[in-house]
């Protein structure tokens, strides 16, 4: 167990007043501080209503206290929860009587953290935590609980032990020539290897899956003015988010809008309108057009269908971010919507103002980065299990060209080595203590 020896107190319950506040500590001082502010020992396990008493033995609030020895509790330390009237002054004063018996504040993640380093929790689990309450959709609540359960840390598990059990044979090969295992011949080992890599893009699959329902995807709408970009917006908002007017430049600011699109959640950008001007106004809101373009994980380029000059302003926007040209105003022409795919992309013919390919369209970006409405057996996961996957990933396959292409044994167990290394850095077998301070400091005070 990690012994820390600070005791630590926060409200557990968001700022501002409310019904019920919970104020929690942990740590090795719960039972003197719960004698002194309870006025009694408290009982494990047992919701008991209390008055919770000040210095000067006057009365701060009442409610329900529940004491958790450890290790049997969230932080695997003793646990006191103090469950009072969710007024900010009250808990304050309640608050400070903790701190004056020798807690000290919190800091964000620090409960959670404590688990993680009593092994209440793998690093992937604790994760789980703080993705569960900023979730958005309800199939990322389902994904996050799946990952606090452990579905996710089990699969990256099973890996590790694969890749375990794999360098022993290869090592021991190395170690014991006499035993005449050739290794490099014998096939076993590339058998292995392909296992291992199909296991890990399954593993990656869905993982890419869990990272899209925990971030979702932005994507930046850009085109010449009128060509119908806060038209779409509001379209897929599903309300009148931008103002929408014949008036060419009518969108000067950068407007936002967070939707669902079947689950996956999306960050929709509007921006103003790209053309030369002279309006120092909308000169501004041209630069800052151009700031959201690099940060989008899609442009959806806006063109009137009644155009096709589209070329110069094609050529201003980045080359590694996915551009799918989306032909408006088909109505206009008597066309029917549809999807073009070509070497050089993809287009979208639709009508905003009918509404026709406007399906295609939200299909379209499901399908472009891999969405599929059926999350049965998908977890939440983050940016950082994606690129420790893919770096093991590379580690593996590397590992597999060393051994059908250089026969070199020592490099193949070096490869599988590092490849473990990384799988055992999302669950946090190996973590640096930089990783950790980043993870946990962007929880919330009292979680």
């Amino acid at each position: 167990m990690f012994l820390n020896p600070d005791t630590i107190a926060a409200i557990a319950t968001p700022p501002g007043n409310g019904g019920v506040g919970i104020i929690r500590i942990s740590g090795a001082l719960v039972t003197e501080i719960a004698k002194q502010v309870l006025n009694k020992s408290p009982i494990p396990r047992y919701a008991l209503f209390s008055s919770f008493i000040d210095a000067d033995s006057s009365v701060i609030d009442s409610g329900i206290s529940l004491y958790f020895p450890g290790p049997a509790s969230y932080t695997g330390e003793d646990i006191l929860e103090l469950q009072g009237h969710g007024g900010s002054v009250v808990l304050d004063m309640l608050l400070r009587r903790i701190l004056s018996l020798g807690a000290r504040l919190a800091n964000p993640g620090e409960f959670t953290e404590r688990a993680f380093l009593n092994n209440k929790l793998d690093l992937a689990q604790a994760e789980a935590v703080a993705d569960l309450i900023e979730s958005s959709t309800e199939q990322s609540v389902r994904s996050a609980q799946k990952s606090m359960q452990g579905l996710f840390s089990a699969q990256i598990n099973e890996l590790v032990i694969e890749l375990t059990e794999l360098r022993v044979y290869v090592e021991a090969a190395i170690d014991f020539v006499d035993e005449e295992i050739d290794f490099l011949t014998d096939g076993v080992v590339v058998k292995r290897i392909n296992r291992i890599l199909d296991n890990i893009k399954k593993i990656l699959k869905t993982a890419q899956q869990g990272q899209l329902l925990r971030d979702g995807m932005t994507i930046v709408l850009v085109g010449k003015p009128n060509a119908g970009k806060s038209s779409l917006l509001n379209a897929l908002a599903g309300h009148e988010a931008a103002i929408v007017t014949d008036i060419a430049g009518t969108t000067r600011d950068v407007l936002r809008e967070h939707i669902q699109l079947d689950g996956m959640p999306l960050h929709i950008v509007d921006t103003a309108g790209l053309r030369e001007s002279d309006n120092s106004i909308e000169k501004e809101g041209i630069r800052r057009a151009h700031e959201e373009i690099k940060k989008a994980d899609k442009i959806l380029f806006l063109i009137d269908a009644r155009e096709s000059e589209t070329e110069d302003l094609l050529k201003t926007l980045p080359r590694n971010i996915d551009i799918i040209k989306v032909y408006n105003k088909i109505d206009l022409l008597g066309m029917k919507p549809e999807i073009k795919k070509t070497e050089k992309g993809c287009s979208c013919y639709l009508s905003i103002k009918t509404g026709e390919g406007m399906d295609l369209l939200k299909q379209h970006l499901k399908q472009s980065v891999g969405f599929n409405e059926a999350t049965e057996n998908v977890c939440i996961a983050r940016r950082r299990h994606l690129e420790a996957i893919k770096k093991g990933y590379d580690f593996v396959e590397s590992a597999l060209n060393q051994l059908e292409v250089s026969q070199a044994g020592e490099l193949v167990a070096e490869d599988l080595r590092q490849a473990q290394m990384s799988f055992s850095e999302i669950t946090g077998t190996f973590t640096s203590d930089d990783l950790l301070g980043k993870i946990f400091s962007s929880f919330c005070i009292g979680k």
